[in-house]
């Protein structure tokens, strides 16, 4: 999902400052639902690894909610945060260090992997019902005690305002058939083996072809209804 920074076109120090301004508060903002949902995201494929027989994840000590073990110190930290600034936001693209699942330990290997691989997007999907119901909670509090505890009650609404839409986005957008996305892998699990075989040699060229159409919108086709219809589900409750 991309957002748009308008400017004004005149040359001002109003405008760069605002724009600063504006970049540090989406960072303040969002920095800890991000946190929480990469950590959560790669910590639930490592779990289902394990539970399905593969030990690789827990003894690397990535079984942790500690976010500084899944962070990628240029896909997490360096590469967003210039996008983010380079753009202006409006284009902005990351990743956390992947948890390693070694397939050969499972009993089923396609089944096993594309079940590991979907519990990260159904743990973002879960994480961004939580984030609303403690919205929801957060507002009635909010206009109960009134003005006075603003202060308080306005940064913990847009954070978690945040949580719902980063953990939804991040379910949506992972959730794209193309390895090593886990709705490449999810999708693999269910080909049968001779496309299976063929969808898995694009996982080399997979980062860059998601690239490519997230930077020309092309992705917004598959993520955007994926974003509707999970949020259309969420309002159901």
């Amino acid at each position: 999902m991309s957002s748009t920074l308008t400017k004004s076109s005149s040359a001002s120090a109003e405008g760069p400052t605002m724009a600063i301004e504006d970049i540090i508060q989406r960072i303040a903002v969002s920095a800890l639902p991000i946190l929480i949902a990469i950590t959560f995201h790669e910590v639930a494929h490592g779990f289902i690894a394990y539970k399905l027989g593969d030990p690789t994840a827990k003894m690397m000590g990535r079984l942790t909610l500690n976010p500084l073990a899944h962070i990628d110190p240029w896909g997490t930290l360096l590469m967003p945060g210039l996008l983010l600034v380079l753009t202006n936001g409006q284009f902005v693209f990351g990743y956390a260090k992947p948890v390693p699942i070694n397939p050969s330990y499972f009993k089923n290997p396609r089944r096993d992997m594309a079940l590991s691989a979907a519990g990260g997007p159904v743990t973002n999907i879960l994480l961004a019902f939580v984030s609303l119901i403690l919205l929801k909670i957060v507002s009635v509090a909010a206009r109960a005690v009134g003005s006075d505890a603003s202060i308080l009650f306005t940064p913990l609404t847009l954070m978690l305002n945040a949580g719902v839409i980063i953990n939804v986005v991040l379910a949506a957008f992972n959730l794209l058939p193309i390895p090593p996305l886990d709705g490449g892998r999810i999708l693999m699990g269910f080909l049968p083996r001779q496309q299976a075989a063929a969808l898995e040699k694009l996982e080399p060229y997979g980062f860059l072809i998601v690239i490519t159409l997230v930077a020309t919108g092309l992705s917004d086709y598959i993520v955007v209804p994926i974003i509707k219809a999970i949020l259309v589900i969420m309002h159901l409750f």
